[in-house]
């Protein structure tokens, strides 16, 4: 009977020692992307440079999500918004320069190049029409 007590308090003292050792290695938080937020672009290297506006998208033709991106900016309508599409493969110089890490990343720029949003990932038309006022 004190055998087994002895051994219950054993074990529950080495369970706790565990526990310990395991939440002091999980006090890190894990680690996520970073991605770069583009904060100025060079209108002049894009179509369109003297539109109001202009909706580029960073992309790959290895995207599974660049497509449904690209139909989403393809559907802006407004003659004062410029788009284009700018893939890796076709176009690496620009994803450099720009840093681009990621993709699909869009880009909403203004006539002066100042960058008004940076967009990763998917994207709803709710949300471009939003930054396209």
């Amino acid at each position: 009977m004190v055998l087994r007590l002895g051994l219950l308090v054993a074990l529950s003292i080495a369970a706790v020692g565990i526990a310990y050792l395991l939440q002091r290695r999980r006090s890190e938080p894990p680690s996520s992307p970073s991605y770069r937020t583009i904060a100025e672009v060079d209108r002049s290297e894009f179509v369109q440079p003297d539109a109001r506006l202009l909706v580029a998208m960073f992309g790959s033709t290895t995207c599974n999500t660049c497509p449904q991106v690209w139909e989403t900016i393809s559907k802006i309508d407004k003659t004062d918004v410029a788009r284009e599409r700018i893939d890796v493969q076709t176009d690496p110089e620009r994803h450099k320069r720009y840093r681009i890490d990621g993709v699909p990343t869009t880009i909403v720029a203004n006539r002066d190049g100042t960058v008004r949003k940076t967009m990763f990932g998917p994207i709803t038309r709710a949300d471009l029409d939003a930054l396209l006022k």
